[in-house]
């Protein structure tokens, strides 16, 4: 490959610099985003193979990002699970049937990924053959938990009530659903590698709502079925959760080869708190986007600096927010590819 970068760094090997990228980097602080989006919508936009190839491919020529991650939604195998899904940037993810009961738990299948998404998996060849070695790409998937807070949510929510009602009350029906979508994610993340990811990362985004009992009870053993069950020699696994200070250390036991941090952790902690063998991603505040780029690069070395050159992506503690101006995005990557000695 001409960069490699990511591949190295997530593998623990030297690399020239410090590589660079961002959550949801293909979005709508881009206008050339949104210029496509006025006329399709958000779920069709994510079904739709040239399209999604071209959104995904934005933020590569307009910033020079260190990798392209196909664009998508972590619900798209829920929808191929069985349970309905409706996507809008508006109002978020619906879902208009929740899952309540064990019946419910028993009706979703386990969807094979080409017969179900082959989409993605189209997307996925075509932005191979579009690069053609020039950066990696990422592929990915939602990690049980946060999917099985959508599914029994039915979107998102502020205290994600009735999903812990069901993992209190009804334990052995919520770990029927955490097994059923654990078997899913495994045969979905293997069919991206197989058609041509690079890297994949696991987003447990929500599992930062659990205590650290009710995590290693819940959360962890899928995310390790998942990385024990994937094709890690062809591409090396990255996991993200929102808020996981409070155990940071049994998310370092998870199997992946990048722990992606959240900003409320300061990464030379983190480092001290996970040991050298892991490397991590972030973990920049995206709240600094929305500054200049004057102190967008102050804070971006920063953390560099604090990643000590090794093992270490350069990366937001969560997705970009839409009102960033693009050359604040620009500096962010910038920051990281004229870094200085």
């Amino acid at each position: 490959m001409k960069n490699d970068l990511i591949i190295r760094a997530a593998r623990g090997q030297r690399t020239e610099r410090t590589p660079v990228w961002m959550m949801r980097q293909a979005g709508r602080y881009l206008p050339e985003y949104r210029a496509i989006r006025k006329d399709i919508e958000f779920l069709r936009l994510c079904k739709t193979v040239d399209l999604a190839v071209e959104v995904s491919l934005q933020p590569y020529r307009l910033l020079g990002v260190d990798a392209v991650i196909m664009f998508s939604d972590i619900l798209i195998p829920v929808e191929a699970m069985g349970q309905e899904v409706r996507l809008t940037e508006q109002k978020g993810p619906e879902l208009p049937s929740p899952i309540r009961t064990r019946e419910q738990v028993d009706q979703l299948i386990v969807p094979d990924p080409l017969e179900k998404t082959g989409f993605v998996m189209e997307i996925i060849r075509t932005l191979r053959r579009e690069l053609d070695g020039a950066v990696p790409l990422i592929g990915f998937a939602g990690a049980p938990w946060t999917l099985a807070a959508y599914m029994i949510e039915g979107g998102g929510s502020r205290n994600y009530a009735q999903v812990k009602r069901m993992m209190f009350a009804e334990p052995k029906t919520f770990h029927a659903l955490l097994d059923k979508i654990a078997d899913t994610v495994i045969l979905y993340l293997n069919a991206q590698i197989e058609a041509g990811a690079q890297i994949v990362q696991l987003f447990d985004s929500w599992a930062g709502e659990l205590s650290r009992r009710d995590y290693e009870e819940f959360a962890l053993p899928y995310e390790r079925k998942i990385f024990e069950s994937i094709n890690r020699q062809s591409a090396p696994a990255i996991l993200f959760i929102n808020g996981c200070g409070n155990f940071l250390e049994k998310m370092a036991a998870s199997g992946a080869d990048v722990l992606s941090i959240d900003w409320r952790i300061d990464l030379a902690e983190a480092r001290k708190r996970v040991g050298d063998n892991l490397t991590l991603q972030g973990n920049l505040d995206p709240c600094v986007l929305l500054t200049t780029p004057e102190i967008i690069t102050e804070k971006a070395r920063e953390l560099i600096r604090k990643g000590g050159g090794h093992r270490h992506i350069l990366n937001l503690g969560h997705g970009i927010l839409p009102p960033t101006l693009v050359e604040n995005a620009r500096a962010f990557i910038e920051a990281a590819k004229t870094q200085a000695d």
